[in-house]
C-alpha cells in the first residue's frame, strides 16, 4: 500500500516555518490521503516545499495536489504547534484537517490553529 508508506506530517523539529497540505492519490484510482509537510529550507515560496515533496511520492506511483499552505510554529521544549497564515500561492490550507494530521505524529503536543495572518 504506496499510500501507508507516507508518513501523515513531516515538519521541521524547532521554528517558525512554511507548510503545505498535500492530498496524494494513487494513480487512476480513488484511494488518497492528505499529508502535512513543512520546513525552514523552503525558503521564501510554498512551492520549494511542493517541489521537494513531490519526486519521492511520484516514485511511488502516486500523484500529488497542493491543498493550500500557511505557517507552523513549532515549540519542542514546550511541546506546542501552532498553525496560521496562508500561501499566497496556494491559498489557505484548512488548517483544521492539518492539525489533525499533525495530532496523528505529535501525539503528546499542544496542537492549535488559527486564521491569523501573523
Amino acid at each position: 500500500d504506496a499510500l501507508g508508506k507516507v508518513p501523515d506530517a513531516e515538519v521541521d523539529p524547532e521554528g517558525t516555518f512554511k507548510y503545505i497540505l498535500v492530498r496524494i492519490k494513487v494513480k487512476d484510482g480513488t484511494e488518497y490521503k492528505d499529508i502535512v509537510r513543512g520546513t525552514k529550507s523552503a525558503g521564501q515560496y510554498h512551492n520549494h516545499i511542493f517541489e521537494k515533496v513531490t519526486p519521492p511520492i511520484t516514485a511511488l506511483g502516486l500523484e500529488c495536489n497542493c491543498l493550500g499552505g500557511g505557517k507552523i510554529e513549532h515549540n519542542s521544549k514546550d511541546r506546542k504547534l501552532r498553525v496560521f497564515g496562508e500561501s499566497t500561492g496556494y491559498g489557505k490550507a484548512d488548517h483544521s484537517v492539518s492539525v489533525e494530521k499533525l495530532k496523528s505524529v505529535f501525539k503528546d503536543y499542544e496542537i492549535t490553529w488559527s486564521d491569523d495572518k501573523e
